[in-house]
């Protein structure tokens, strides 16, 4: 009987397995054939876009045959027939012009010379992509007749200028950014691609903290097509700011926040540049450049913080707690270089890691908040639509990008999307040291810094953190760390003692309660959506 119900079976698996190959066969044909469908569309539409020139010219040392389009440029070599009487078949060059930011007509002149000289061709000068980078490539279409070239060049120039992309911009730039590169940078790699983009500036150098905020409120942004900051998170986070109160002001709406309709382009020049990096996907200032100059607009959401019905600040992200700790007593080493700063204050906090004694309460993303305004009090809301939670916590962040960067590629929110009306809320309770420091080292690792049972993360359209009005920062905390007891405890601070908050990089103390509001799509950055920086450095303090 055994043998029976062996050789059944092995029969059945056998058909099971039959029918898996022809199920794989099936699933691969039906792909192959999607794909071949997709081919044969995309040359269907090639061959039926309109040319609008034909003519020859020499790339390298080989005559072409170059065709433009409306949507894009294509060269093939002429080569002579094959002995056989039948066509050398070249796969052919080709160029979109979406990707084309610049055409140029190329001369020869003397040493010395700035104008004139015999015409040689035309150039065309692109964005070329290298994995997250934007890289500038030329390409020399070579031909000795003026009238040809002209023409060429006349017909390439106008189709760029229907593309939408800034032919004026306001540009900001921090000249204490980080090492005081900004300055260097934007002159080296920003200025020549905005000169040949043919993109006019209006450049304001920034004198002091909060100049950028003042120029913004005062300046016709009628007359630019977009604003371009130079410099790092701290200088990014005070021109979004003020471009979000500024589309208030001109809409007379000073209780809801209002879309600036002015895009917002990011050169790096900063320590960390996580908003730079959560749109480019790498710190690279021609990156950034070229996206500016291509148009390339991405909409963005943002959150408003408020404390006792009064406006804090607009920004990405926030972190209490831990967070705000570090980045307080990184701020009171500012003669450090920026590396050695941060680690030191990392360091320094996590040694002195104690919790913090608060009340959180959040609204789950899938309720509206278009209701919600900062006079609401969570706990008139209702129990069916807040969570709130009571206890000791070493660490509260919330972010509505995922906050990419060179130190942590995946970003400290990687479930975050730029336009998705939520923010990632991550709460860490409290816990041994080093159970948090693997947390922390699990950043760096491409999953599992949450798969901790102290730690859990929510999307959530608003927030509310509120420390017991005892609890507190205390830079006077006791630095004897034998003692286990003193970490597992909060410190006893005096009332009305402000606490320490990282909002985007910079240092904001707050006395009371944190309300948090996510506004989806409120700010257009230039850039894309990107999952995963392009990892540079590494952090090798913990």
């Amino acid at each position: 009987m055994s043998e029976v119900e062996d050789d059944l079976r092995e029969e059945s698996t056998k058909r099971t397995n039959r029918e898996k190959r022809s199920m794989r066969k099936s699933r691969e044909k039906r792909e192959q054939e999607r794909q071949q469908q997709q081919v044969e569309e995309e040359e269907e539409d090639e061959q039926s876009e309109c040319v609008v020139l034909r003519g020859i010219f020499q790339l390298g040392k080989k005559s072409h045959d170059v065709l433009l389009t409306q949507t894009r440029m294509t060269w093939t070599p002429i080569t002579p027939e094959t002995p056989t009487g039948e066509p050398c078949i070249q796969q052919p060059g080709v160029v979109l012009l979406q990707d084309v930011f610049a055409v140029k007509v190329k001369r020869r002149r003397a040493a010395g010379k700035q104008s004139g000289g015999p015409v040689l061709g035309v150039a065309l000068f692109c964005a070329q992509r290298k994995g997250r980078r934007l890289e500038e490539e030329t390409l020399h279409f070579h031909n000795a007749s003026s009238e040809h070239t002209h023409t060429w060049y006349n017909k390439i120039k106008e189709l760029l200028t229907g593309f939408s992309r800034p032919r004026y911009v306001k540009v900001f730039i921090n000249p204490s950014s980080h090492k005081k590169e900004s300055v260097h940078i934007y002159r080296e790699h920003v200025a020549p691609l905005f000169k040949m983009a043919d993109v006019c500036t209006d450049i304001t150098v920034t004198e002091k903290k909060g100049h950028a905020l003042s120029v913004m409120k005062e300046c016709k942004l009628d007359e630019y097509d977009g604003v371009v900051c130079v410099g790092g998170d701290g200088s990014v986070a005070e021109l979004c700011h003020a471009m979000v109160l500024r589309a208030q002001l001109d809409a007379g709406s000073p209780e809801e926040p209002v879309k600036q309709a002015l895009p917002l382009g990011i050169i790096p020049a900063g320590s960390t540049d996580v908003v730079s990096c959560s749109v480019h996907g790498v710190r690279d200032a021609v990156t950034a450049a070229l996206h500016i100059i291509l148009g390339h607009t991405q909409q963005v959401d943002m959150c408003s913080f408020w404390s006792l019905g009064q406006l804090v600040r607009f920004g990405f992200s926030a972190m209490f707690g831990f967070g705000g700790r570090s980045l307080a007593r990184a701020e009171k080493k500012r003669w450090m270089p920026s590396g050695r700063r941060r680690e030191y204050a990392l360091v320094k906090t996590l040694a002195r890691l104690r919790p913090e004694d608060c009340q959180l309460s959040f609204l789950p993303a899938k309720t509206s908040n278009k209701n919600l305004n900062q006079e609401q009090d969570p706990d008139s809301e209702g129990e069916e639509s807040w969570t709130t939670n009571q206890g000791l916590y070493l660490s509260i962040s919330i972010m509505s990008i995922p906050c990419l960067s060179p130190h942590v590629p995946r970003g400290l929110a990687p479930n975050s999307r730029l336009a998705n009306g939520s923010a990632s809320l991550i709460a860490v309770g409290n816990t041994s040291r080093s159970e948090f420091i693997k947390h922390l080292k699990r950043y760096n690792s491409s999953s599992g810094q949450f798969s901790f049972s102290f730690v859990e993360t929510h999307d959530v359209s608003a927030a509310r953190i509120r420390p017991q009005s005892v609890i507190g920062w205390s830079e006077e905390e006791s630095e004897e760390d034998g003692d286990s007891n003193s970490r597992s405890s909060p410190i006893i601070q005096s009332e009305g003692a402000a606490f320490p908050w990282n909002i985007d990089g910079e240092l904001v103390e707050i006395a009371h309660e944190v309300l948090i509001r996510v506004h989806p799509q409120l700010i257009t950055l230039y850039g894309e959506e990107v999952d995963e920086a392009e990892s540079t450095v590494s952090c090798s303090c913990i």
